[in-house]
């Protein structure tokens, strides 16, 4: 098993810093940057390999590679996204589809949260699970996060930002493991996905599969802190969080 972070996105929201730089980069504390936080995540769980997919600003991740490679101790991979500011995630994990094969533990690259997360997915391994998504059940929802509905040992039944948060089992924080078995019936889920709208997320993908029966299933993450970095508040709240790593 392997690491695997989406860094390919714009996060116009975060502008001045991503005029020259993708989202994963936007430093969180001090030179340290979500990608930074991710990839020591990976290390500290034992993994010696990652891929990051990447695409608008990708020469910066280019130059980083052989000092994150350094500093971590990982192998890093890193997978074009020809089409990154043009069609949005579904497309994005789908070029990382080959990776995927291997499993992998995947992480946005804008989601600030602490290694327990990986930790409690790696437990939660086992019994025919293929999916497994981090879920966080504790936090009070509203209308822009990825909310899930689950069912008993059924999984997720749904998962879309496009429900009432009260009727929410969590919100889905944007790491999931995935075992190798799962790899190519996501890949044609995520295809199906973009070829009817490249605007989907890859959450999108998700709901394909559950709609054809797969189950995918959830770990809570108990009550920890976490911040998905969208805009300046976030990206103030992300810089809180990560000092306490």
């Amino acid at each position: 098993m392997i690491g695997l972070v989406l860094a390919a996105g714009a996060g116009r929201r975060l502008r001045p810093y991503t005029d020259t730089l993708p989202k994963a980069l936007v430093p969180v504390d001090g030179d340290t940057t979500v990608l930074d936080l991710t990839l020591g995540n990976f290390a500290e769980i034992g993994l010696t390999e990652a891929a990051i997919v990447v695409g608008y600003r990708k020469e910066a991740v280019y130059e980083r590679k052989a000092a994150l490679e350094a500093k971590y101790g990982l192998t890093l991979t890193l997978v074009d996204n020809d089409k990154a500011e043009e069609w949005n995630n579904a497309y994005s994990l789908w070029c990382a589809r080959d990776v995927i094969r291997r499993g992998v533990i995947l992480a946005n690259g804008d989601t600030v949260h602490p290694v327990s997360v990986e930790r409690t997915l790696l437990a939660a391994r086992g019994e025919g699970r293929r999916i497994i998504l981090a879920l966080d059940a504790v936090k009070q929802l509203a209308d822009e996060e990825m909310k899930v509905i689950t069912e008993g040992d059924k999984g997720v039944r749904r998962i879309t930002k496009l429900m009432d948060p009260a009727t929410a089992t969590g919100e889905y924080i944007g790491v999931t493991l995935i075992e190798p078995e799962a790899a190519d019936e996501l890949a044609d889920a995520l295809k199906a996905t973009f070829e009817r709208d490249p605007d989907l997320y890859y959450e999108d993908g998700y709901q394909e599969l559950v709609d054809r029966g797969f189950t995918v299933d959830v770990a809570p993450i108990g009550d920890v802190p976490w911040v998905e970095i969208d805009n300046h508040d976030d990206l103030a709240k992300g810089r809180v969080i990560a000092c306490q790593y």
